[in-house]
């Protein structure tokens, strides 16, 4: 059976010699990285399911630990490769809240009809996200998600609404 799976963190390298992991987390839940949680990690071997022993964080990045690996060597392999969930490990969330990966590949629109390009990533620099939108043939355009900006969010559409503020396409 083949279900599809929501990509959750990238493994950047090891920490320390007894098995630990940094990850580079592309999720908005920390709750994910929870000790006791199965993620897979996928490689060109195929899929491995892991279940979390630890987790914390350490200089902006989530050092995990996996039940039954508890040396460098063991995970040093998994280098540059990627940890997804179930896409059924999802929960409901509240009126106007999204996934990452609902938002990525939305067609972005002013209130006024124009077409500015697709939501290509999801920056989280501190107080709100950054939505990156690439634009053909321009540079990408940074919209912070927040109220004054992100007007109508239709995911069943794909299309996301804003009003940009004054200067934001300099």
């Amino acid at each position: 059976m083949h279900t599809e799976k929501l990509k959750i963190g990238k493994i950047v390298n090891t920490h320390g010699v007894r098995g630990e992991v940094k990850i580079l987390r592309v999720t908005d839940f920390e709750e994910r990285f929870t000790p006791g949680n199965e993620v897979i990690l996928v490689s060109d071997d195929g899929d491995t399911s892991l279940t979390i022993a630890s987790h914390r964080i350490h200089k902006g990045f989530d050092l995990l630990t996996f039940e039954g690996y508890t040396n460098m060597n063991e995970v040093e392999k998994w280098k540059g490769l990627n940890l997804y969930i179930d896409k059924n490990q999802t929960e409901e969330l509240e009126e106007n809240a999204f996934y990452y990966h609902e938002i990525i590949g939305c067609v972005v629109q002013t209130t006024d009809g124009d077409t500015l390009g697709k939501v290509k990533e999801i920056l989280s620099p501190g107080a709100n996200d950054v939505w990156v939108v690439q634009r053909p043939g321009m540079k990408d355009l940074l919209i912070p998600y927040i109220e004054d900006v992100i007007k109508k969010v239709d995911i069943q559409t794909g299309v996301i609404t804003v009003e940009l503020m004054e200067g934001m396409l300099d």
